[in-house]
């Protein structure tokens, strides 16, 4: 029988790419949506791994299902590592992408390329109905850019310029993304872990972390 695994966002960008990066993997990838979840967890934890396990472990009870959850955002040095774990909400429950974004850009305006460096972290989290957990994470280098470019990604992807590609996270293919993004370095960690408890190879390990 093949095994569900109930993938815990409500964003299509990060269903589309988790989508791709598991869908070679034996299993049924099912949603919130699908699975009649109405619940919101709030994101009360002052880490990502804090709040992708936070969600991971409520919707695994929940649903009764091994549950794949994140927690991501961005650091910006010069402004401290803001936003930080309140990315997607620093701006208000319903502020869009843009506002989030337009926000960041009237922060760093007057600042040089050069001290506008940044990081993207992510944190998988995977956990069982019982309470087992695992957790990867993934982190990636740019600078932000004054403009957006792009019309792929979501989120800060449109000012998150990679220099050694000389693209931003927009400008990048899926398969580009998948491989070089903090949510792609972390979901391809926890795709390993993934693999190995679907083989029984994780029946001994509990709360068990994969770094950058």
């Amino acid at each position: 029988m093949t095994m569900k695994l109930l993938l815990a966002t409500r964003n299509p960008g990060k269903m589309k790419e988790y989508h791709e990066i598991l869908a070679d993997l034996p299993i049924e990838i099912t949603s919130l949506t699908a699975e009649g979840i109405t619940q919101e967890v709030e994101e009360t934890g002052c880490t990502f791994a804090e709040n992708a396990l936070l969600k991971a472990t409520t919707y695994a009870r929940i649903s009764g299902l091994l549950t794949w959850a994140d927690d991501s955002g961005l650091e910006v040095d010069v402004l401290g590592g803001w936003p930080g774990v309140a990315s997607a909400r620093h701006a208000g429950v319903d502020a869009t992408d843009e506002d989030r974004t337009r926000i960041l850009l009237e922060r760093l305006e007057g600042i040089p390329y050069e001290k506008r460096t940044a990081v993207f972290r992510c944190v998988v989290a995977l956990a069982t109905p019982e309470g087992r957990t695992w957790t990867a994470s993934g982190a990636s280098s740019g600078v932000i850019i004054e403009e957006p470019r792009g019309e792929g990604g979501f989120g800060y992807d449109p000012v998150f310029y990679v220099p050694k590609y000389k693209r931003t996270y927009a400008q990048l293919t899926p398969e580009e993304k998948n491989v070089l993004s903090h949510r792609g370095r972390a979901a391809l960690k926890a795709k390993v872990l993934l693999r190995r408890y679907l083989t029984g190879a994780l029946a001994g390990n509990k709360n068990a972390a994969v770094g950058d």
